[in-house]
């Protein structure tokens, strides 16, 4: 595999059709800075498991929101659908009772800080990735965002890809003057790591921070200044392959 075909593939698959059945397409669907940055947030953390399932448990956020996840947020109004202490089942492991948890952190983060663009401090990535997984952890919500970077944190890093890099149809640049995208890391999971094996791009079996950290680096001398580009590539590759 050549250089320039992985960047035929990141060119081929990074337009609007990617939207389609991908969790990104939610952020698209409201508008406004605040609605998007926290319809993405509450896509990224549901992004797990199969996605004919979770897509329709992030559409039921969405629609429960009336296009305003921001305000439904702040005001709590998701206590209607997600009620404290009801431990049936939201989506495979979280509860209700703990999806109310999480986003009552997420209000509680939003009344301090004003919005999440205003909480993640600006500079390299992986201070954004410590910086959410520190406060989630602190409020006992380790079940959706890690408790550190030690894992691939691979929902919180393509939230960030989707905050962070702009001129694209699918990611929105929202805080692309606060983290280089150089810095980005690649959102890791065992089929990314299984394809970019077959590449040779990376030879680590384990989807950790560290393993995504060497992928990312190897992807930066493909695409030197937007490694993430690379993340499309590799969709591509895997479609192309399948």
């Amino acid at each position: 595999m050549t250089e320039d075909t992985l960047k035929e593939y990141a060119a081929r698959y990074e337009t609007e059709d990617f939207l389609q059945g991908d969790p990104s397409w939610f952020m698209h669907q409201v508008s406004g800075r605040l609605n998007q940055e926290i319809m993405a947030f509450m896509a990224a953390a549901l992004s797990y498991g199969a996605r004919s399932q979770f897509l329709p448990k992030i559409q039921q956020l969405l629609d429960a929101s009336c296009g305003e996840p921001d305000a439904w947020v702040r005001s709590g109004a998701f206590e209607s659908l997600l009620r404290r202490g009801d431990t049936s089942c939201f989506y495979r492991l979280y509860t209700k009772d703990l999806m109310n948890r999480f986003l009552g952190a997420c209000r509680d983060l939003l009344a301090e800080y004003g919005s999440l663009g205003e909480f993640v401090p600006a500079g390299d990535a992986i201070h954004a990735l410590e910086a959410f997984c520190a406060y989630f952890s602190s409020k006992g919500l380790a079940v959706i965002i890690p408790k550190d970077t030690s894992s691939s944190c691979k929902r919180l890093c393509m939230f960030l890809r989707w905050m962070v890099r702009d001129s694209s149809p699918v990611d929105l640049g929202l805080w692309s003057d606060k983290i280089p995208r150089e810095s980005l890391i690649i959102p890791l999971d065992t089929h990314v790591l299984t394809e970019a094996g077959k590449l040779g791009l990376v030879s680590s079996r384990c989807a950790s921070m560290a393993a995504a950290r060497r992928l990312t680096t190897r992807l930066a001398e493909i695409f030197p200044d937007d490694p993430l580009k690379g993340d499309f590539a590799l969709f591509g590759y895997g479609v192309d392959k399948g």
